[in-house]
């Protein structure tokens, strides 16, 4: 199957957009589970705790308002303790609607009683003369109620630490495994980018070799790549283009071989021959002549 440059190059990208992609997809499915465990954390047992302190204190300011007024025999403010008794319904209600740790229902359904025990024992006080009875009667409701309370923020207090913990150690965890997922794939992009440069390069440098010494009148090197890219094309261009001109040189020698043959016929060698006697004979003459200069 042939694969072109181009065909290899965008397989590469596409490959370096798969590792991204599997990097962004953990790193995105980690963050959104630790959002969520944070989240529940914030929505759910620290709203809890939130209900259960408003609602003690709603409890201790209408006892605060209902024992000063006993004190001091006055008439209590009857608009502050509804909006106190609102504020607590309004809490206990939407603490109904948060239940999240195991047998907080149930706590929570006791909760609603006494409060509505206590919720009636102030009405009855703020409706008849105030007593002693009527007021230990009414610390009584409300303690209790205070336990239930305490009861509850502690059990979202010790859910908060738990999942806090484990929000930790989620984290930790995810953490290294990212880390770890992060440097295979790095390794593996390192890897292929090396392997795809180096690849580019050594052929790339065998070609530009073979063209050089081609152009360099060595019509004998010959460019061998494997493969069936453009490189391997280019390379059988080369190859062929060497072999043509090496003919090409082999030809015209020949040709000026057998053309100068034809020019020199047997005429000519005769008097070349000739020409090249009288020169030996001249040399033997001038030979003889420096030697008799010589003797005189």
């Amino acid at each position: 199957m042939r694969h072109s440059i181009r065909t290899r190059f965008t397989l590469g990208m596409i490959f370096l957009f798969i590792i991204i992609s599997v990097l962004s997809v953990f790193s995105g499915y980690y963050l959104n589970k630790l959002s969520d465990k944070t989240s529940a954390i914030l929505k759910e047992n620290f709203l809890s705790v939130v209900y259960a302190r408003e609602m003690s204190e709603g409890i201790m300011n209408i006892n605060q308002g209902i024992t000063t007024s006993f004190l001091t025999n006055l008439n209590s403010d009857t608009t502050k303790i509804a909006n106190e008794l609102r504020s607590i319904n309004k809490s206990l209600l939407s603490e109904k609607n948060n239940i999240t740790e195991p047998g907080e229902d149930k706590l929570v359904s006791g909760i609603e009683t006494a409060y509505i025990e206590y919720r009636d024992s102030v009405m009855a006080i703020l409706k008849s003369p105030k007593s002693a009875n009527g007021m230990l009667y009414l610390q009584n409701k409300s303690g209790l109620l205070y336990q239930q309370l305490l009861i509850l923020s502690e059990m979202n207090g010790k859910a908060l630490e738990v999942k806090t913990d484990d929000a930790k150690a989620f984290s930790q965890s995810a953490l290294t495994k990212m880390t770890i997922l992060a440097t295979l794939c790095f390794l593996i992009g390192m890897s292929f980018t090396f392997s795809f440069a180096s690849y580019f390069n050594r052929r790339f440098f065998q070609l530009y070799h073979g063209l050089k010494e081609v152009v360099a009148s060595n019509f004998d090197q010959r460019v061998f790549l494997d493969g069936n890219d453009e490189f391997y094309e280019i390379s059988l261009v080369v190859n062929e283009m060497a072999d043509k001109l090496k003919n090409s040189k082999q030809k015209m020698s020949v040709t000026l071989q057998s053309d100068l043959a034809k020019d020199i016929n047997s005429a000519d060698v005769q008097d070349l021959k000739k020409m090249l006697f009288n020169i030996k004979v001249m040399e033997e003459q001038a030979k003889v002549l420096l030697s008799k200069i010589e003797n005189r």
